[in-house]
């Protein structure tokens, strides 16, 4: 749990320790988190294994800004910067996803696809990120699945109360 508040702290770039925002709980290597001022929810892992040396940590989360109407918003942190002539593709359980990519971010194209990753997410083991660096050498980062869909379904919830 405490290497999950501190990537927690380093993703929203917080000067004060993570348990400033709510922690919704931890399942297996995914988190669930409530960050009220803004408002938004999230469920987030670390990757598990990196491909290549890491410039940064690198991470997935889905969220969910009520104000904004956004529900189970799927984005990558590469960890590290990819090229600008290559794709971010997420694989899961034999599906493969193109993200729209900056230099180390990936989303999701549309709502469609969102709730394409998400599914895959509730009944695959396994996820991984690809891309490939601007030295020209791969990027894999890849994550366990396992307590994603508990993660994902608790920001969900710890989110509903801001929709009143």
């Amino acid at each position: 749990m405490k290497r999950l508040c501190f990537l927690v702290a380093a993703i929203i770039g917080l000067s004060a320790p993570a348990q400033a925002k709510d922690s919704l709980g931890i399942f297996n290597s995914w988190g669930a988190f409530r960050d009220a001022d803004i408002p938004r929810c999230y469920a987030i892992a670390e990757s598990e294994e990196i491909t290549g040396k890491a410039d940064r940590k690198s991470y997935a989360s889905v969220g969910f800004w009520p104000k904004r109407k956004i529900r189970r918003q799927f984005h990558v942190r590469l960890s590290r910067d990819r090229s600008s002539n290559s794709r971010v593709i997420v694989s899961l359980a034999g599906r493969r996803f193109q993200l729209i990519a900056s230099q180390s971010d990936g989303w999701s194209q549309d709502k469609r696809m969102d709730a394409a990753i998400v599914a895959a997410i509730r009944s695959a083991a396994s996820m991984t990120v690809e891309s490939t660096g601007r030295d020209g050498k791969p990027i894999v980062d890849a994550y366990l699945l396992r307590g994603a869909a508990t993660a994902i379904d608790a920001a969900s919830l710890g989110c509903s109360r801001f929709n009143r």
